[in-house]
């Protein structure tokens, strides 16, 4: 359970365990699942769904034998309104709802035994569609439904355009959030006299996504069990209130961040910083300002706090990857190979730490 983020991973991250990395690298192949199994070509008519069907998606997308059984697809839909003139566009520009990753449980008794309970995976892959990009860009704060204020004057927001994907539907195609409350709902009436754990993993948007999913799980069920997050590359998703809110509830998120990637540091600006946090996280501390004007700037709709624990990483640590390219910054596979490769903060790679320690064997060897 320490894995899963029950000590909030104290003694883990530097050096990052290897067991740990495993895991991480692990829940970032299901995120890689949903991104291979997403048809993105534009001109197909099955655009902005999925590829495959529940019972063969891991094998197809290059992920066999991973102990898991896929039973829920999810689709998510943009809430904005579309001016008329989009009917006369092409069809990919106004794909309104679309394919964004599924729900998985653990179902081989090996792995089982190996983690101690039954795992649930949810994952999403990052933006993709037209609608989405647009979504992204609505970066003002909007109040999060039916949340209290977690105990401070300041009630919980998050990004407007992820709650907008997490909650709008149509008549035809049901909320992404009804559709997570319904699996976790049947979940937890079909295994909840065992152990079980929900691991909510996703990239870019899907990371936000993830994060927005465990405050809602936990918020919803009463009898939810241990809730995780593993996210890879996520932009800023709330105010310093919702991230009071997830540390109350007892939601654990795990964030994984490249330094060279700028969709980490995006949407607003961070003034409130915690004593664990590095000082490049903040712009500003709230600690510098007089009591009432950090007040009044948090209650603003641009003001956003990071949550959870970080594993920071860094392109420029890397040998085989240019850290100058936003794009590849951002990448899935480059957060995977980031996370194999890193040690701690003093010797953030492995081969490069693993040719250092042959040199000086090296050189220790001659000197006798």
């Amino acid at each position: 359970m320490e894995y899963q983020g029950v000590r909030n991973w104290e003694g883990l991250l530097d050096p990052l365990d290897d067991t740990l990395r495993s895991e991480i690298i692990r829940y970032g192949h299901f995120v890689d699942a949903a991104y291979k199994a997403f048809d993105f070509d534009i001109s197909s008519p099955s655009y902005a769904s999925c590829r495959y069907p529940k019972s063969s998606l891991f094998e197809r997308s290059g992920f066999a034998r991973t102990g898991f059984r896929l039973t829920r697809n999810l689709r998510a839909t943009s809430g904005i309104r579309l001016p008329p003139w989009v009917e006369r566009a092409p069809a990919w520009m106004a794909t309104q709802s679309s394919w964004i990753g599924y729900v998985a449980v653990c179902q081989d008794k090996d792995e089982i035994s190996r983690l101690g309970r039954r795992d649930v995976v949810v994952a999403f892959r990052g933006t993709a569609t037209c609608l989405e990009w647009l979504e992204n860009l609505r970066a003002t704060l909007a109040p999060v439904p039916n949340a209290g204020s977690g105990g401070t004057e300041t009630e919980p927001m998050v990004e407007s355009g992820f709650l907008s994907l997490y909650t709008s539907g149509t008549e035809t195609s049901p909320s992404l959030q009804t559709l997570v409350r319904e699996e976790i709902k049947r979940l937890l009436q079909s295994y909840g006299d065992e152990p079980l754990s929900l691991t909510i993993t996703g990239h870019s948007l899907g990371a936000a996504l993830a994060t927005l999913t465990a405050y809602d799980i936990k918020t919803t069920f009463s009898r939810a069990p241990l809730v995780t997050v593993i996210s890879f590359g996520c932009p800023r998703v709330g105010n310093g209130s919702f991230r009071r809110c997830l540390e109350k509830q007892g939601t654990k998120v795990l964030r994984i961040v490249n330094s060279d990637d700028p969709i980490t540091k995006v949407p607003g600006f961070v003034i409130d910083k915690r004593p664990n946090n590095r000082p490049e996280m903040a712009m500003a501390s709230s600690g510098s300002l007089p009591t009432w004007i950090g007040r009044s700037v948090e209650q603003t709709q641009w003001v956003y706090a990071d949550v959870g624990r970080e594993l920071r990483l860094s392109s420029r640590d890397s040998p085989y990857v240019a850290g100058g390219n936003v794009a590849v910054c951002h990448d899935l596979k480059t957060y995977l190979h980031l996370v194999n490769g890193f040690v701690s903060s003093g010797c953030p790679f492995r081969a490069t730490a693993k040719r250092m320690k042959m040199m000086k064997k090296k050189k220790t060897g001659t000197a006798a």
